[in-house]
Parts: structure tokens; sequence; C-alpha cells
């Protein structure tokens, strides 16, 4: 006596599950340059670690005689595995099957998934080809009624966003419940050209008068730039390993802190260069990025959102070897002012860094609030506030390198001035209430008006004024902690980053992540 047959009959339904929507349909997902959700699922993860949960749900059809004549699987995977052999959870849209509509899949599948990664503290990977969740008119025509929207178990799904990492491949058409799985993500990628993201698509769209390709309405161009997507690449292969990158800085759950790198860079390399990387000429601009790779252990800046809010630059690095954030201005974007979307930006990846325990560091250059009536209109200083909330409600330990520009309110913004942080000055540090251009003629208007010759007023003010802005004033009234030569900025980063472990407290932040 054995159950012999019973697995047998277990290993031919498994073995029709891997077929998927059948021959015809992974031909046609292959025909559109698309992987199927299991080779997807496969170039993820470490060889050979999935553990499929649910392999054999789906609709199946019997004979009279209780035999299994027709089997269709549910159109999502889901199972726990390894990257970098570290444990997750990973579900992917099975396009093959009804275009990945929920009325072909399994509910409890996708909720079951959501709830294995915050109850298990592991991160979680969604790999998106479909509505992956909405519905389809013809589950209304089949069902003969209609129903009021629910999306059970939501609240895991926001939940989760406060618990453990959260990464999303967009790697088709998003649609409805589809587009906000994407969306409720710390870190979510698109493929050019291949993935589009929108709350309904063009055949719904049009009863708009709207009439548009599934690219024009949702396609990288605008996603990435937007912030609805962190970052668009060329090729499926390209976004795995964006996402198996962004979660090797990170935590598997914030009840850990992250998890330190073998050190492979000198910290106390000096970049001789750096000595003149700020132009002279406070007009000018310069590239920040180099500043910030040669700061940070060689080739670990990970940037994140470099398509959207391009005035703020984002990302993580490793600082010998020890994971933090990286936040900067690039001048050449707005001279490097916070404007509406760089301030979104900005709170969005301080409260990532908060929930996740990393420390951060900030090259400021920070001219102020972006002015003007178009920054008025996008309500600049409303979202410029919430970042100012999110920079004084931090607790993870933060570190400003005094770059160039801090003026008004957002230069009083780039960290929080009731801590003991760590803060030093270049050289190159011009700041104040606000920029001294065009301010002394502001404040010498009357006197300059009475002058027997203004011009030669206008020019000694401001050569007074540029003796005043030096950075040594500053310093002499200890205003400014420490001036530094800038190629020290390295060494005591690294010494940031490893003094910083030992404030690091693993749990939940009192203000969690939300979309």
């Amino acid at each position: 006596m054995s159950w012999q047959s019973e697995i047998e009959e277990l290993r031919r339904r498994e073995a029709l599950a891997e077929k998927m929507g059948g021959e015809e349909r992974v031909a046609r997902q292959h025909a559109f340059g698309k992987l199927t959700v299991r080779e997807r699922i496969d170039a993820l993860i470490d060889p050979g670690t999935l553990h499929e949960v649910g392999k054999i749900a789906g609709r199946a059809a019997y004979d009279e005689h209780g035999e299994m004549v027709d089997f269709l699987p549910a159109n999502m995977v889901f199972g726990r595995a390894r990257i970098d052999g570290r444990p997750l959870v990973v579900l992917g849209d099975d396009f093959t099957v009804r275009g990945g509509a929920a009325d072909a899949s399994i509910g409890r599948k996708m909720m079951l998934a959501e709830q294995s990664a915050g109850e298990w503290r592991m991160p979680i990977v969604r790999i998106i080809d479909g509505t992956g969740g909405g519905g389809s008119v013809r589950t209304l025509d089949s069902g003969g009624r209609t129903y009021i929207p629910e999306v059970h178990g939501w609240g895991v799904v926001s939940a989760n966003l406060s618990q453990v990492p959260v990464a999303a491949l967009a790697l088709g058409p998003c649609a409805g419940l589809g587009a906000a799985r994407v969306a409720a993500t710390h870190y979510a990628v698109m493929v050019k050209g291949l993935s589009q993201v929108f709350a309904a698509g063009p055949p719904v769209v049009a009863a708009l008068g709207e009439h548009v390709t599934k690219e024009e309405l949702g396609g990288w161009e605008i996603h990435a730039r937007n912030g609805v997507c962190d970052e668009a690449v060329d090729t499926e292969l390209e976004a795995m390993a964006c996402v198996r990158r962004f979660l090797s800085y990170l935590p598997s759950s914030i009840d850990e802190t992250p998890p330190r790198s073998a050190p492979t860079d000198d910290p106390d390399r000096r970049e001789d260069w750096l000595i003149g990387a700020i132009p002279r000429d406070r007009r000018r601009v310069y590239k920040m990025r180099p500043i910030v790779d040669a700061v940070v252990d060689r080739g670990s800046f990970f940037e994140i959102g470099r398509y959207w809010g391009k005035a703020s630059i984002t990302g993580f690095a490793r600082v010998d070897g020890w994971p933090v954030g990286v936040i900067a201005s690039d001048p050449y974007i707005a001279g490097g002012a916070w404007t509406a979307d760089s301030s979104q930006k900005l709170t969005r990846f301080i409260d990532m860094c908060e929930t996740f325990h990393l420390p951060v560091i900030h090259l400021v250059d920070v001219p102020g609030f972006a002015i003007g009536v178009e920054a008025e209109k996008a309500a600049t200083i409303r979202h410029g506030v919430r970042v100012m909330s999110a920079v004084y409600q931090s607790t993870v330990p933060w570190c400003t390198i005094m770059v160039r520009k801090a003026f008004g309110v957002a230069g009083a913004a780039v960290r929080n001035h009731d801590r003991a942080q760590f803060r030093y000055a270049w050289p190159s540090g011009d700041w104040g209430s606000l920029p001294v251009e065009g301010g002394i003629e502001a404040a010498y208007k009357r006197d300059l008006e009475a002058a027997e010759d203004p011009e030669a007023l206008l020019a000694d003010l401001r050569r007074r004024m540029e003796m005043v802005r030096s950075p040594f004033r500053t310093a002499d009234a200890f205003l400014a902690e420490e001036i530094i030569d800038p190629r020290d900025t390295r060494p005591l980063l690294c010494e940031f980053a490893t003094l910083a472990q030992r404030l690091l407290k693993p749990g939940p932040t009192a203000f969690p992540m939300r979309p």
C-alpha cells in the first residue's frame, strides 16, 4: 500500500501548471519580446531556490468519473526564494493566462504572498504584467451581475511598506490594481517600450475622447519622469539586476539593520581633484555626481529616481562597506533649488531611509525653494515644508557636507538643527537668509538712489558683502563647526558611517512609509 498514484497525479498537475497558458500563448508572449513569468522568476532569483506555493491552483474540469480532463493554472506564480542568499517572497503575473486579469487568478495567492512577506519579515518582489488584480467585463457577462469594488487585503499591502522592502517589476501593460501594485512600492522599474502603467487602458480612455496608444498613455517617459516608477531600463534582465541591487542595500525587514558588505575601498582615500571641484565663480555650475562617486565606496552609488525631481539627487551607496542614503543637488537643474517634484522625491526617499535605518549623507548646495509663478502654482512651499518635516522627524544619523549654497527656508531644512549631527563645510560654502546677489539692491535701495555715484557705492557694498560672506566669518562664531579640505571628505564620512552604527535601532519608526 502506498500513495504513489496520488504523487504521480500531483506531478502531472505540476507539469500542466508549468505549461502556463499553453504553447500558443507562450509563443505569443515571446513574440512580444517578453519572458514568461517562470522565466522571469528564474532570472531574478538565485538559481534553484524557488519554493513555489500553490503551484497546482487553477481551474480544473472533471469528467463523470472524477478524472481531470482540463486544467488552466492560476495566472499568478508565488513562492519563497533567495537573492544573494537572502530569503524573499516573489510573485509574478502570468500574462499567458487571460492577460493577467484577476478573474483568471486565485485572489488568495496574492494576499498570502503579501501576508507571508510581512509576517515572516522578508522582502517582496512583484512581477506585474496585466491587471494583476483588476477585473474584466467578461466576468460581469458570465456572472450575470456587477459588484461594488473591493480590494481585500490592501491593508496588508500598505502595511508592508512600513515593515519590509517592496519592489516591483512592471513588465507589460499594468492597469487598474496592477498599476496600484506598481505604485505601492519602495522601488519600481519599467522597461522602455515594453512596460506601460495606467489606471485604465486606451479603450477605456477613448470614452473621454482621448485616442492614444498604450505608450502615449502610460509609457516610461511619463511615469519614470513623474515618480510613479524609479527607473527605466532597456531590457527585462537589466530591470531584474536593478531590483537585486536595490535590495542589497536594505535589511530584510525593519527588525534588522542594513547589512555591511566587505569593504573594497580605502577609507582614507583622498581625491586631489576635489579641491578644485567647485568653481570660484558662483554663477558657474558643476557636476555633482562625480563628487558623490568620489566620496563613497568606488562604484557603490545606486541612484534612485534619476528621471524625475531632477534638481535633487537621491540614492543608496556604501561607505566603508556600510549602506547609507545619499542626498545631493544638481546645479544644472533649477540651480539645485528644491522644486515641487524634487521635494516630493526627497520626502519619499528620506522616509525610506528612516524606515530601514539607513544613515543619511547630504551634500548640500541648496539655493532655496524654487521661486516664480510656476513654482507657486505647483505648491512648492507645501511640498517643501513636507521635506522639512521629514528631515526634522528623521531619527537616523545624518552627516551634512556644506558644498556650496544654503539659503532661506530650504537651506535651513538640510538637516535637523535640534540634534548633534555631524556637519562639515567646504571653503566654497555660501549661505544666509538670502543670496547677496540681488539682496544688496533691495537692502540699500534708498542709499543707492541718493548716492552721487550709485555704481561706485554698489561696487563698494559688493566688496564689503564679499568679505562678510566668507565661511571663515561663520566659523569665527562657531556657526559652522568645521571647515575642511574637500579631500578629507571621504575619510570623515567613513568615520561617520562607522559611528552611526552605534545609534541605529531596529524596529518600527514613528513615521511609517506610505506610497
